[in-house]
């Protein structure tokens, strides 16, 4: 039992300093929570942890040579860049509507599982951290066993919510302070950096290629 704990929160705490880096994840949580409420969150959250146990699913299973493969990082990295800016396009065409005023049904929705996965998928650096730092992971739960993977996979699941929860509930909040101009001013930065990271990811994926 001790060492199931240990392999929880370390595996927490490794999850929760990654989470609190600024990213396209985080940049869409603020986004949405403003939009949606305290919701956002563990719903953004919940579809990045099921992507999560299928790329874990897939590591089990030898997927990891092509997380390491230099063509996958960058078909992710366009792919992922495009996505970003398709978002960014949709944050900055509904600035002239966008009211702190208006309710849930009013409001174009996302799904937000699918964002979650989305927002994941289209990070090259998260496939990075579980071809190097999750696959080290992987290989010490291992020798515990099913209880020692699922204690990891638990534990770290748990950091990204604990961090994605508490950003949502204190955007969501403070919300209610919120002017029209302001709220849209929020969105339109939070549609300039994901902008800043479609680029950065197009970018990187040029580098590889020459």
């Amino acid at each position: 039992m001790i060492t199931f704990l240990t392999i929880f929160f370390t595996s927490l705490i490794i999850a929760l300093s990654g989470a609190m880096m600024p990213g396209p994840l985080l940049t869409v949580t603020v986004s949405e929570s403003t939009r949606r409420g305290v919701v956002a969150g563990p719903l953004l959250i919940t579809g990045h942890a099921i992507l999560e146990l299928i790329l874990l699913v897939g590591l089990l299973f030898g997927l990891a040579p092509l997380l390491k493969n230099d063509t996958f990082f960058i078909i992710v990295a366009f792919a992922g860049g495009l996505i970003m800016l398709w978002m960014a396009w949709g944050m900055f065409r509904s600035l002239p509507s966008l009211t702190v005023k208006q309710n849930g049904t009013s409001e174009r929705k996302n799904n937000l599982l699918v964002s979650g996965a989305l927002m994941s998928l289209a990070n090259p650096y998260w496939i990075i951290w579980w071809a190097t730092i999750g696959i080290g992971y992987i290989i010490q739960s291992q020798e515990f066993g099913f209880w020692g993977i699922t204690s990891f996979y638990i534990g770290h699941i748990a950091g990204d919510m604990l961090w994605y929860v508490a950003i949502s509930v204190a955007v969501a909040k403070g919300k209610k302070l919120f002017t029209d101009r302001t709220y849209r001013i929020l969105i339109a930065v939070c549609g300039t950096f994901l902008v800043g990271f479609a680029f950065y990811l197009v970018v990187s994926g040029l580098i590889k290629i020459f």
